[in-house]
């Protein structure tokens, strides 16, 4: 086990890896006081040869491993990818390409919704995988010989599971589903959301324009501060406190004060003062101005028993294909085409289509029917139904 804890190692380590088709990676981190995830390890294999890198010891210099993570003629491979790729986003300010994510490439090759890295790796080589490190601080040192050890199979077994998922997918002709899901993961937006738009992360609690509007404001406000302070954002003011606000629109620090679910004290904070002119301008919004309050579409008339069907259908595909439910479709997305059959959402796209999409559309229009013989439910065409009979 090399363990990586100056610049000039890691440059040497990292060119020898990027003579390799792939490397596999995965980092450890901490994040429960901090709005950005503090980086505490990074653990990377090739095909004979792995090391950790300790990303916390002094006077290292991250990067060749970011050169790396962008290296065009190496593959990286993560599982469950989007947490790992953040960091390397937040800190190396690229993302890695290309990559390949086991957890989504599981999905496709059958081994159900999301499935833990450990139980991957036991279904594929057999091995375990003790997780008893798996919650252990990071960031202390020394680390023990049990949890580098913990971390390095994070990537060596890795390197099992890679090639017996892409056999998979290239005796099965699906290599291009799994690359296509790779666009979401390498999509800057994935990772870097506008603070402008961090309204959408709450639900919609708000009925009048004008609190909506103060509601977006505040969570603007709160998001720019969590990231600017390095805290979580609900321990800048919580979801609970952005409703209220926008509901009851304090105009000053006695108002704020009196709300339930804003902190006591905080209303004398110099935050609060930030807060409150914030709140005060968006209630100075023109009326005319104003966005209209975002409201789910209402389903036509059936669209309920329409989606129940469907659901059927998905059941079927993932029988008949070996790929997870959740890869295909999901049950908000089921709605959406119970409702339109333009619907803007994945399943009427691409592979999803011709697998799913189009029996959905038949089966929502009356083209195909749900039958039920020797135990086991079936696609019927109407046509030759209807010949038979």
């Amino acid at each position: 086990m090399k363990i990586i804890t100056t610049t000039d190692d890691l440059a040497e380590a990292c060119q020898q890896l990027a003579k390799h088709d792939f490397v596999t990676v995965d980092t450890e981190f901490l994040r429960e006081s901090t709005f950005w995830p503090i980086l505490c390890l990074i653990q990377v294999a090739g095909p004979e040869d792995e090391l950790i890198i300790d990303s916390m010891a002094e006077g290292l210099d991250l990067a060749p491993f970011f050169e790396l993570m962008g290296d065009e003629s190496v593959t990286k491979v993560f599982h469950a990818a989007r947490q790992d790729i953040e960091i390397i986003y937040k800190l190396g300010e690229l993302i890695p390409h290309p990559v390949f994510d086991t957890q989504v490439a599981a999905m496709v090759c059958g081994y159900g919704d999301s499935i833990a890295y450990d139980q991957l790796v036991k279904r594929i080589n057999g091995a375990h995988i003790d997780k008893t490190s798996r919650f252990t601080d990071w960031s202390r040192r020394p680390l023990s010989q049990k949890q580098l050890d913990y971390a390095l199979a994070d990537v060596t077994h890795l390197r099992d599971v890679y090639h017996s998922l892409t056999e998979s997918l290239a005796k099965n002709g699906r290599a291009h589903w799994v690359a296509e899901e790779m666009g979401v993961l390498t999509n800057v937006r994935t990772y870097d959301m506008p603070v402008e738009e961090a309204w959408k992360r709450l639900k919609m609690r708000v009925r009048k324009p004008l609190d909506f509007a103060i509601m977006r404001a505040v969570a603007e406000w709160r998001e720019s501060e969590a990231r600017a302070r390095d805290i979580p954002r609900g321990r800048v003011i919580k979801d609970d406190a952005i409703y209220e606000i926008a509901q009851q629109r304090p105009k000053n620090a006695e108002a704020l004060g009196r709300l339930r679910a804003v902190p006591r004290g905080f209303e004398r904070s110099r935050h609060a003062a930030a807060l409150l002119e914030v709140i005060n301008t968006a209630m100075q919004t023109p009326k005319e101005d104003l966005l209209p309050v975002p409201r789910p579409s209402r389903s036509p008339e059936g669209a309920g028993a329409a989606t129940e069907m469907l659901k059927v259908l998905l059941k079927l595909t993932v029988e008949q294909h070996g790929v997870a439910a959740k890869v295909i479709a999901t049950v908000d997305d089921l709605e959406k085409i119970a409702a339109n059959d333009d619907a803007d959402v994945a399943p009427l796209k691409g592979w999803r289509r011709d697998m799913f999409g189009e029996n959905a559309l038949k089966l929502k229009n009356g083209q195909l029917a749900l039958g039920f013989k020797d135990r086991k439910i079936s696609l019927i065409e109407l046509d030759k139904f209807d010949a038979a009979e």
